[in-house]
């Protein structure tokens, strides 16, 4: 049976998928990043690898090595890895950078699929093992947005769109039709926490993909704590992409919403 190669950055979901994939008989390889993927993908997967952050050709030799033709890239990567610790990135990873006329995700995530590729192995995209943390359009919590909720999503919604576009980030925080705070490269939970800073309670939140978003990599992700920040920043509302989000720990996310009677909904 053919192997399929987990690349794993931090969070839950390279373990989900892990979980998904091998009860469908899948036979997975993890690639772990020291000090940022989760070690206890270790015990989801048939063997692992650990590399360190940057060493592009050691983990290219390990999947080789392995026999591996198809792999997965899963979980956040920390701009910061480039920015910060451009020391630590090996002769295949500075070659792969210099080679882009940006640092944008996409952009970074577009080469490394072309990087494989020359090495005969294929990103491919994890949705149809993951298809059940995929919500579709409606309201999941007891209550919906309200009059001035809603409308703020609507705006909220429109310069998310333009935001992810651009390939900026995928989060916009908005209340009043006044946008409060924009994501960059810090990541949607800081986003909510300088929305949070700029005003009280009664901000809303959204997550869009990008217009063309491709599925196999860096599709929008929401779990607990981004709703657990969401709330203790004041935000009341959120809304999320219909068909192009992952929301992982959905049912503890509804629970603790409709606690807080804030609305999360799916446009």
């Amino acid at each position: 049976m053919a192997k399929v190669g987990v690349v794993a950055g931090s969070g839950k979901l390279p373990i989900i998928f892990a979980d998904l994939a091998r009860a469908k008989g899948e036979k997975l390889v993890g690639i772990g990043l020291k000090g940022v993927t989760d070690p206890a993908l270790e015990s989801h997967v048939d063997k692992f690898i650990w590399v360190d952050p940057g060493a592009v050709q050691k983990a290219i030799f390990a999947i080789v090595t392995e026999r591996i033709g198809k792999v997965v890239m899963l979980g956040k990567l920390g701009k910061d890895m480039i920015f910060k610790n451009s020391e630590g990135l090996d002769a295949g990873a500075k070659t792969m950078l210099g080679k882009l006329q940006d640092r944008k995700d996409y952009s970074i995530l577009k080469e490394a699929a072309k990087f494989l590729g020359k090495f005969g192995i294929e990103i491919m995209d994890p949705t149809p093992y993951l298809g059940e943390l995929i919500p579709q359009k409606g309201v999941l919590t007891g209550r919906g947005p309200t009059e001035s909720e809603a409308s703020d999503i609507e705006y909220a919604t429109g310069i998310a769109r333009e935001l992810a576009r651009f390939d900026i980030g995928q989060t916009v925080a908005v209340k009043s039709k006044t946008v409060l705070a924009l994501e960059a490269a810090e990541g949607t939970d800081e986003t909510i926490t300088r929305a949070g800073a700029m005003s009280k309670k009664g901000f809303v939140v959204a997550k869009l993909a990008r217009p063309n978003q491709d599925m196999r990599f860096d599709v929008p992700l929401v779990g607990l704590e981004t709703v657990e920040g969401l709330i203790s920043a004041g935000g009341t509302a959120l809304a999320l992409e219909a068909g192009r989000t992952f929301l992982i720990d959905r049912a503890e996310i509804i629970k603790l919403a409709d606690e807080k009677s804030v609305a999360i909904v799916i446009v």
